[in-house]
């Protein structure tokens, strides 16, 4: 009688996340687009085209008065910082604290291209406190001109909406964190059993809770 050799299944090891979903590919990617965003307002917004003469001593150039970002639209400033902090505190949140966070970036950005957008649409209302600071008249029928980073900033506050939309599904590959994670590692360290892989935002995490990720 032919006895079949017993056959041993391997189970396949275990995959790691998506790329677009990895932790830290995402909350770097809300920070990125989060400052980029800031980063358009401290540069030049609106370009005002004023006589000489108006300028006086306010403003030094002769080449018109310049509005920067941060004056132009102050809050997309703030929306900016709030999305970056919002970014970062999602990826230590717990599942219903995601949603909340979720739903404070996606509006963030949204202002963020609200604001910028409106720039657009009507930069001579937008200039009309820089123009009464320099020159003093309120009410000025001047030709202002917008730049580029506008633009850039209601293109970045899309990106980052669309990026915050992606913390949900997400964050289904992410380990949740609770106080009985300490025990669980400890317990797979001495069965010599070994999780999936990490990445750095993980890793982080277990430094924090005085395991070794190595």
């Amino acid at each position: 009688m032919n006895v079949e050799p017993e056959t041993t299944r391997v189970k396949p090891a275990r995959s790691g996340p998506p790329a677009w979903a990895r932790k830290s590919t995402l909350v770097l990617l809300i920070a990125a687009m989060a400052l980029a965003a800031f980063g358009t307002t401290t540069q030049t917004w609106l370009f005002v085209h004023l006589d000489p003469a108006q300028l006086g001593q306010a403003v030094s150039t002769q080449d018109g008065l310049q509005v920067q970002g941060s004056k132009a639209a102050t809050t997309v400033t703030a929306l900016a910082l709030v999305a970056l902090a919002g970014g970062l505190a999602a990826s230590i949140a717990g599942r219903v604290s995601r949603w909340i966070i979720t739903a404070i970036i996606v509006l963030a950005s949204a202002g963020i291209a609200a604001a910028a957008a409106t720039v657009l649409a009507n930069p001579l209302a937008a200039a009309q406190g820089s123009i009464a600071s320099a020159t003093g008249i309120t009410g000025s029928s001047v030709q202002v001109d917008a730049s580029v980073f506008p633009a850039l900033a209601v293109v970045s506050g899309l990106f980052l909406g669309l990026a915050a939309l992606l913390i949900i599904p997400a964050s289904r590959y992410w380990k949740t964190r609770t106080k009985y994670d300490a025990a669980a590692a400890g317990a797979r360290g001495a069965s010599g059993q070994q999780a999936g892989p990490t990445d750095e935002i993980d890793s982080w995490d277990r430094l924090s809770r005085g395991d070794d990720p190595t």
